[in-house]
């Protein structure tokens, strides 16, 4: 990776270059890394972005860190590990912003280490609807040409290319031998599934029980909000949420179903001021912190005059008035299956 000086670099890109560096034998026989201060420098970040960097290739057992001296490379162990082929690979694209990859990739290098294997971290921060990056492809094919030993992989979304590019990797990785897990979501569209293994969890029960719910509490307009060319997953919690409501008898014809950005004005004004309805179920927390915040400017009360619910229970979830009721995703679980 070229450097940069792009303040808003991620911890992720940076861990990425050093540890081609360090793979790369960069760092002598003493194997003494740049100070904090010099890597600040050459990156032009702040030191935490640095130390999180750092921290996560400790974490895949490349550097060690002394107290009083610095970080060095780390001697055998996993360095030999990676001729034995003895690493596992993470690949997620937009890794800096989905806070449940990070905790299922952070239970995942915990299980790695346990059984003497390291985890390579690989994704890319292109923003949502952004021409796909062509370091997606290229970490493949450095995990095929370090002998990876089985890939663990989020597939795109929100990208016209995306299925194109996830079909792609996938393929290119399998052809070479080298297992393929899906995590969260499928190659295909819903029901549909490929041939490929998948952990995750049941959305269209998901989407269901959080319909469910707001039918309990007297919902009778429920809404379902989501970005365009999103995965998989959410059209299963849609098809749950429409069994719910089908079961119920309640309405559900086309325009329960809202498709847009919160970024552009015309969608939010349609979704705050235009016929509202009991109750909106959202794709992710993301999307309903956003659209909660956008009620909230229109003078619309919470919950009193109209509920939002969301899927994940990442952080944030809790940092919203009032609360967000959400489904929880258990990612240690799902680390561990």
């Amino acid at each position: 990776m070229k450097e940069t000086t792009d303040k808003t670099v991620r911890y992720t890109e940076i861990a990425a270059s050093l540890r081609e560096e360090v793979l790369a034998g960069r760092y002598g026989t003493d194997g003494r890394m740049p100070s904090e201060a010099q890597l600040v420098a050459r990156f032009g970040v702040s030191r935490p972005t640095i130390a999180k960097a750092l921290r996560l290739l400790s974490d895949e057992g490349l550097v060690e860190r002394r107290a009083g001296s610095g970080s060095f490379v780390k001697k055998g162990g996993k360095s030999e590990a990676s001729a034995r082929g003895k690493w596992l690979a993470f690949l997620v694209p937009n890794l800096g912003n989905t806070e449940i990859f990070q905790m299922i990739g952070g239970e995942i290098g915990s299980l790695a280490r346990m059984h003497e294997y390291g985890l390579i971290w690989g994704g890319s921060d292109h923003p949502p609807g952004a021409p796909r990056s062509p370091s997606m492809e290229q970490l493949c094919r450095q995990f095929i040409d370090r002998n990876v030993a089985g890939v663990f992989f989020a597939p795109y979304e929100l990208l016209e290319t995306a299925d194109e590019a996830n079909h792609e990797m996938a393929v290119m990785l399998r052809d070479a031998g080298i297992p393929v897990v899906l995590l969260d979501r499928d190659l295909t569209n819903f029901p549909h599934r490929s041939d490929f293994d998948l952990v995750g969890v049941d959305n269209f029960a998901g989407g269901y029980l959080m319909a469910e719910h707001l039918i309990k509490l007297g919902c009778r307009t429920i809404r379902f909000v989501a970005r365009p060319r999103s995965a998989s997953t959410v059209d299963a919690r849609l098809a749950g949420v429409r069994e719910a409501l089908s079961r119920h008898n309640l309405p559900c014809d086309a325009g329960m179903l809202r498709i847009g950005v919160l970024e552009d004005p015309a969608f939010v004004r349609d979704l705050t001021t235009i016929n509202l309805p009991d109750a909106y179920v959202c794709a992710n927390d993301h999307t309903a912190a956003m659209l909660m915040q956008a009620l909230q400017r229109a003078k619309v009360r919470l919950p009193e005059q109209v509920r939002v619910v969301g899927f994940d229970d990442v952080k944030f979830a809790t940092l919203v008035t009032p609360p967000l009721t959400t489904i929880q995703q258990p990612c240690r679980e799902i680390a561990q299956t």
